[in-house]
């Protein structure tokens, strides 16, 4: 369970919660009782689950417990709902050991579901992986292109996005947000650096319909680092947004 589902479960907040379990950290077994997905997932992944940018740029921690941990954190915040649904936990613990199989029949029954399940289960973790890695494929190939082709592909990609959620506006939209992301990631202000990019070409003597040309993507060309940083906020979209990159 996220924090964010127990904290509109006790009706707190995010922070309050949180806060509760840093104070405690020590009595939480890591991969056990809780996961910090900021730290053990990618932010594509994070996305996806419903997390926008702003809260992965303002949260230090984005837990997630199982039943175990959820228990740990029941004694700890001791307020009303807490102790109500530690009730439940205990009563479906006591009710669980009552329905344990008693017979050699009844645990091979039990055995072969639980198998089944494992299947089922494992079946679509494969099926997302082999997604997710065809993905990743195309955007290999992009990653490896000169800088003439990449920004050819990355404009046809950001207009495969704004296509996908409806064109018109959508263009302009999904352009600044892969700036924005970018200008978080990497802490940057790209305006910045084209203003100075433009007083520089200035002061060279370059004519200023010229000037009034460069934009972004001139700067971001300008700076590798910035280059591959973009290049990764791009693939995460590409991701995001489940757009088709065949013949990208």
């Amino acid at each position: 369970m996220l924090v964010r589902e127990i904290a509109e479960i006790h009706g707190k907040k995010i922070g309050d919660i949180n806060r509760r379990i840093n104070d405690n950290r020590k009595r939480f077994i890591n991969g056990v009782d809780i996961i910090d997905l900021k730290n053990d997932a990618s932010n594509a992944s994070l996305e996806e689950m419903g997390f926008s940018s702003r809260d992965l740029a303002i949260s230090n921690n984005i837990y997630i417990l199982s039943e175990r941990g959820y228990a740990k954190l029941l004694k700890i915040l001791e307020d009303d709902k807490a102790w109500e649904l530690y009730d439940e936990l205990v009563d479906n613990y006591f009710q669980m050991r009552s329905q344990q199989p008693k017979t050699k029949a009844e645990m091979f029954a039990l055995a072969s579901q639980a198998m089944l399940e494992q299947e089922r289960r494992l079946s679509q973790v494969e099926s997302r992986l082999e997604e997710t890695e065809k993905k990743q494929e195309n955007i290999s190939e992009i990653l490896a292109l000169n800088p003439t082709e990449w920004r050819k592909k990355i404009n046809t990609i950001l207009n495969k996005i704004a296509n996908s959620i409806g064109g018109g506006q959508a263009f302009q939209d999904v352009r600044k947000e892969s700036y924005k992301r970018l200008e978080a990631r990497g802490n940057y202000k790209l305006s910045v650096r084209l203003t100075n990019k433009k007083g520089k070409m200035a002061l060279e003597g370059v004519a200023k319909s010229k000037i009034d040309k460069v934009n972004y993507m001139d700067v971001i060309a300008d700076d590798a680092r910035l280059t591959e940083i973009y290049l990764s906020v791009v693939k995460e979209m590409a991701i995001h947004y489940s757009v088709q990159l065949e013949g990208v």
